[in-house]
């Protein structure tokens, strides 16, 4: 019973360290993608809502990934750059999708056409989008750690799955 407990207490400070360092990261990112896509509004105006977004995350995504590759899921097993990166980018295009379906119904659907909204609609697609992303990225990108299995230690003189009597 207390190996279960230590066993549930590891998994669950190695999440919350994960998610402490993914949540920094993604603090950095935001702050790089925000920036850039206020920036690129005030440039191309009300027409350049959506292609903005697109160039801001494209910037974002890439400190984002080495962000998260060489600091939160560090310990996690590598499968190669090229292919973490080409996974990281195709579900951040999800995470981006579901920022355009937020973006595009404030401007779109609700007709608002302001910074104001566009940053509101931005704020609640990025939550939306980082939910997705976190789940989606301990799953198929940053693979967990091969389990090693401990060799069971018995006491002498007491039968166990490997001796017989």
């Amino acid at each position: 019973m207390q190996q279960l407990i230590r066993g549930a207490y590891a998994r669950f400070a190695t999440l919350l360290r994960e998610l402490i360092k993914f949540g920094a990261i993604g603090a950095i990112a935001f702050v790089v993608k925000f920036g850039l896509v206020n920036i690129l509004w005030s440039a191309w105006g009300s027409e350049g809502t959506l292609s903005a977004n697109v160039v801001a995350t494209v910037v974002a995504t890439t400190v984002a990934y080495f962000g998260n590759r060489f600091w939160t899921f560090r310990h996690r097993e590598q499968s190669g750059l090229a292919r973490e990166y080409i996974l990281f980018f195709v579900l951040n295009g999800v995470g981006l999708l579901i920022e355009l379906i937020c973006l595009g119904f404030v401007r779109y659907t609700l007709g608002f056409d302001s910074l104001l909204a566009n940053n509101i609609g931005l704020v609640v697609g990025t939550g939306l989008g980082t939910l997705f992303r976190f789940w989606s990225y301990k799953r198929w990108v940053f693979l967990a750690p091969p389990v090693v299995q401990e060799p069971v230690v018995q006491e002498e003189g007491q039968a166990g799955p490997l001796t017989t009597r």
